[in-house]
């Protein structure tokens, strides 16, 4: 079979299903596992590099607003790939090439391939699209034992969660410029971690917070990972997050409990990795109940000095 997938989410997964070989293109942002890199690109993004956080924002809004495409679609190369399967989502505009735009091209194919379409909202919701996924490529038995091995991880964690006396409040922002509070399976996965996100909204899409917001929240921890960005790149909005107004307040920042991971390599794609990410946000807020595993970091404590 040849698929193409159209989003970060659905390459980890074909990869991770061992369905590796069958990836005939990817998107541009595909960048997980290291091999993916070497795979044709089959989307291109419109926006112009080396906008600030604030300006992508704008950038993004303004053309969503004025029905204006985000991305486009290599059409020459998808004809030459003439692929059996074709990964995309109508989740988010912001993420990926919409469906719409992707059954438009499908319909210029000879053969019709089959057009899947994948959107999680919840964390249970994005194990099984492993299963859905592994269904579509004609590999069942290999969905199906990957879900149950990540069901057993995230079972692992909320076993030891539940044993947790006194939960932290911790709140996650997905963006900075403006601050964006977390939606969709982010806020489960603090809960599974044994903390509440007083802002988060589960199943939800992530929206605009203001400053104000978290300040009266004053939680125990703040969570940082920024949506499309790495760790590095997050970390470069921190003075973003220091100068808004009372946060210097905040008993999170007064007591170091100020954390950033990065939203490419964890929590923000809805794929396998996201049980990555339950691992590493409960060994972080909880190191003494939930031990590392192998391979993985905690997450990145913001130094004092960062502003």
């Amino acid at each position: 079979m040849k698929i193409v997938s159209l989003l970060p989410s659905a390459t980890e997964a074909v990869w991770a299903l061992g369905l590796g070989p069958d990836l005939h293109a990817v998107s541009h942002e595909c960048d997980y596992p290291a091999p993916v890199a070497a795979l044709p690109k089959i989307t291109r993004a419109h926006m112009p590099p080396g906008l600030s956080s604030r300006e992508i924002d704008d950038w993004v809004r303004d053309h969503l607003k004025s029905g204006r495409s985000l991305y486009s679609l290599d059409l020459d190369l998808l004809g030459r790939i003439k692929p059996d399967l074709m990964i995309t989502q109508t989740l988010c505009e912001v993420c990926a090439i919409p469906e719409r735009q992707v059954l438009d091209a499908a319909c210029g194919l000879g053969g019709s391939p089959r057009v899947l379409n994948v959107e999680p909202t919840t964390l249970d919701e994005v194990i099984a699209t492993v299963g859905t996924i592994a269904e579509a490529a004609g590999r069942p038995e290999a969905g199906r034992a990957l879900m149950a091995a990540l069901r057993a991880r995230i079972a692992a964690v909320a076993a030891r969660a539940a044993k947790i006396a006194k939960r932290k409040r911790a709140i996650f922002l997905e963006w900075l410029d403006p601050p964006y509070a977390s939606g969709h399976w982010i806020p489960d996965i603090v809960r599974l971690a044994g903390a509440d996100d007083p802002l988060g909204r589960a199943g939800a899409r992530s929206r605009v917070a203001s400053w104000s917001e978290v300040v009266a929240a004053d939680p125990d921890v703040l969570v940082v990972a920024l949506c499309g960005f790495d760790l590095a790149r997050s970390i470069a909005d921190a003075p973003k997050l220091l100068a808004a107004p009372g946060i210097a307040g905040l008993r999170a920042v007064r007591a170091g409990e100020v954390y950033f991971g990065g939203g490419s390599e964890h929590f923000i794609r809805p794929g396998p990795r996201l049980v990555e990410s339950l691992e590493v946000l409960a060994a972080t807020l909880y190191p003494d109940v939930h031990p590392l595993p192998e391979g993985l970091a905690r997450l990145t404590r913001l130094a004092p000095n960062a502003r």
